[in-house]
């Protein structure tokens, strides 16, 4: 549906491969987050049916995939040890406007983009891993986050101007892209 402006460079999974336990427990964090946000959805907008359907199996999509990286860290055995403030989601949330109806679009919108990154990441990590479950798993998270990030701008596009959306998706688009260039590489997902 959109393709992201800033791509990752393969040195990026290089980075994550040599500190993967870090990787992991920054991953699950990550789910953790991600479930939160769709619940977070359906609080604030019960009214809008669709959405509620799609967050509802969403957000236990994000905990399944806690629970698979979960068992990973488990056993290495390493322990999650608490969240820690994501820069890049930090970042790019600030791009959220005041106002009900666009502060709504530019959640959906934001959300797209960080699965469309997901997505990205998610797939190098599974390209650099050697044969095996390791490999499998993110090979299947990375098409998961590719139908998350497609999910939520057909939902911005029911419940906004579709033009309007595609718009407001490439301007943020552009700030997303500004945001990955800053931002050292880690041995975490953003």
């Amino acid at each position: 549906m959109f393709e992201l402006k800033y791509h990752t460079p393969p040195e990026w999974a290089q980075v994550v491969l040599s500190d993967f336990d870090a990787f992991l427990i920054d991953h699950a964090a990550a789910e953790k987050k991600a479930s939160g946000m769709a619940m977070s959805l359906i609080s604030h907008y019960p009214n809008r049916k669709n959405l509620v359907r799609a967050m509802a199996d969403l957000a236990i999509e994000e905990l399944i995939h806690f629970k698979q990286v979960l068992k990973l860290i488990q056993t290495r055995d390493i322990e999650l040890g608490p969240d820690s403030k994501d820069q890049y989601i930090h970042q790019i949330r600030a791009a959220f406007r005041k106002g009900s109806d666009v502060f709504f679009m530019d959640r959906l919108i934001v959300a797209a983009v960080i699965e469309a990154r997901g997505y990205e990441r998610f797939s190098l990590v599974g390209e650099a891993l050697p044969a095996g479950k390791d490999k499998d798993l993110y090979s299947t998270i990375a098409k998961s986050e590719e139908k998350h990030k497609n999910l939520f701008i057909e939902l911005a596009h029911e419940y906004f101007d579709k033009e309007d959306v595609n718009q407001r998706l490439d301007e943020i688009l552009d700030l997303e892209a500004e945001i990955c260039r800053k931002l050292p590489f880690r041995a975490a997902l953003h």
